[in-house]
């Protein structure tokens, strides 16, 4: 995403593919991927150099995941970036809660998941072993949260320019159970290097209730109505959620058909 007077061919595409994701109509970049390991981090690290050297003047990085809908149109959610008040651009570690810089001008804030109080977290934490993470990333500063996020262009070359912590993330666990590097790199990274200019929430909504192995809840066809999209709009710190996922691939047809009546229209 970048800045403009209208969201019309201000969107750049690149995807990554995972492992139910096969088969791809864009003829850009594609990147192999398998859940619960490097690679998810590394495709990421990849997209976001892409989509940085393609042109200069992208400001925004959204990665979603093939199971994500959109909840409005994009140039909806391309005004909610660049020009909405509607959206808590503060953070707790800053001490100007205004969301807005001295001129005036929103701040522009890397829209990402930042949690520190995870049950499992300690386990996640010492899956390489007990301290293999010190010096670098001591416990306090071990965050989780979602592998999908909005990050700025400074967040996304900080996650570019990283080495120290990449060194450590991607040594191998010793635990297959608690091998989850995807939910911590990101937010524990930003979290360290810019905790001014992360909200450290998402703007993709998740259904937990119900959740098997750790995924959350898909959405099937029937499920798809004009009151679930309502439903899943609704958020405690933005004007609405932007996205949400899980659906399985055949929820295309019903989503389809309420796409100009309900999600595209502004």
């Amino acid at each position: 995403m970048f800045p403009g007077n209208s969201s019309f061919g201000l969107w750049n595409l690149t995807l990554l593919r995972g492992t139910y994701f096969t088969e791809i109509v864009f003829p850009y970049l594609v990147y192999g991927i398998l859940h619960y390991s490097l690679t998810l981090i590394s495709a990421t690290r990849r997209l976001l150099a892409t989509a940085i050297l393609d042109d200069p003047s992208n400001e925004y990085f959204a990665v979603v995941s093939q199971y994500c809908i959109p909840h409005h149109s994009f140039n909806y959610i391309y005004r909610s970036h660049f020009t909405s008040k509607n959206f808590d651009r503060t953070s707790k570690y800053d001490n100007d809660s205004s969301g807005f810089t001295q001129y005036g001008v929103l701040k522009h804030k890397s829209y990402i998941e930042i949690l520190s109080e995870e049950p499992r977290l300690w386990k996640r934490y010492a899956a390489r072993g007990r301290f293999v993470m010190m010096p670098e990333v001591p416990f306090e500063e071990f965050r989780a949260g979602s592998q999908f996020f909005v990050l700025t262009r400074k967040d996304s070359l900080l996650v570019l320019k990283d080495r120290t912590l990449w060194s450590k993330f991607k040594l191998p666990c010793f635990r297959a159970d608690e091998r989850y590097p995807e939910e911590h790199y990101f937010p524990t990274l930003l979290s360290m290097q810019d905790p001014n200019g992360v909200t450290g929430y998402t703007l993709a909504r998740v259904n937990w209730n119900g959740t098997v192995e750790g995924h959350p809840h898909m959405y099937k066809p029937k499920e798809v109505t004009p009151e679930l999209i309502h439903e899943l709009r609704k958020s405690n710190y933005s004007g609405s959620y932007l996205f949400a996922r899980k659906f399985s691939a055949d929820c295309l047809r019903p989503l389809m058909r309420i796409a100009d009546s309900l999600i595209f229209r502004d």
